[in-house]
């Protein structure tokens, strides 16, 4: 056998090993959100998964303002750099569906909790990984303490463990700074006026 044809079996081995990969990861992320059961969180993030990131920030605003801005999806871009679109069709409510880009990859979410005020919740899929991402808000006087939580699963967070860990956690700090930014500056009265 000459040096292509092992090459080529070698090609084939690793490709059908990702797809096995790829359906076994789909198929366990999909098992663990039909089948969790929670108080806060309809779907609480998966502790077991690949990546998980945890992170938190004061802001300084009621919690109302906080919720709006978040909650604002359409609105997303105008105050997260990575955010380049988002779209969700009619009133973001639990089980409402929208698509979103961020850092040049396309993503399909679906929001499992929505207590204003207090928990926003949405599952979301790009190819070869799928999260689980939690917001919770507690009102401290005038401000207002954000709490976020994701774990990220699939093909790729399993094989690039240490690449998407850094990347999320990377991401997780922007996203409590740009949305505490963007509160604090007044665009909250903005994007709640906007909104309405």
């Amino acid at each position: 056998m000459n040096a292509v044809w092992k090459i080529l079996i070698v090609l084939l081995f690793v490709s059908v090993l990702i797809v096995v990969i790829f359906i076994a990861e789909s198929v366990r992320f999909n098992r663990y959100v039909s089948n969790v059961q929670a108080d806060e969180f309809k779907i609480p993030v998966n502790e077991n998964a690949p990546v998980v990131s945890h992170g938190s920030i004061g802001i300084n605003a009621p919690v109302e303002a906080v919720w709006a801005v978040l909650t604002g999806i359409n609105k997303w871009p105008e105050w997260q750099e990575e955010v380049t679109s988002a779209s969700l069709a009619g009133e973001a409510a639990e089980e409402a569906s929208f698509e979103w880009e961020a850092g040049g990859i396309g993503f399909t979410s679906k929001i499992h909790t929505m207590q204003a005020n207090k928990y926003f919740g949405w599952t979301g899929s790009t190819t070869g990984a799928m999260a689980v991402h939690n917001w919770s808000f507690v009102q401290a006087g005038d401000s207002t303490l954000v709490k976020v939580d994701e774990s990220l699963q699939g093909v790729f967070p399993l094989l690039l463990k240490q690449y998407f860990q850094k990347n999320l956690d990377k991401g997780i700090k922007n996203s409590l700074n740009e949305l505490k930014a963007a509160v604090e500056s007044g665009n909250a009265a903005r994007v709640t006026m906007k909104n309405k």
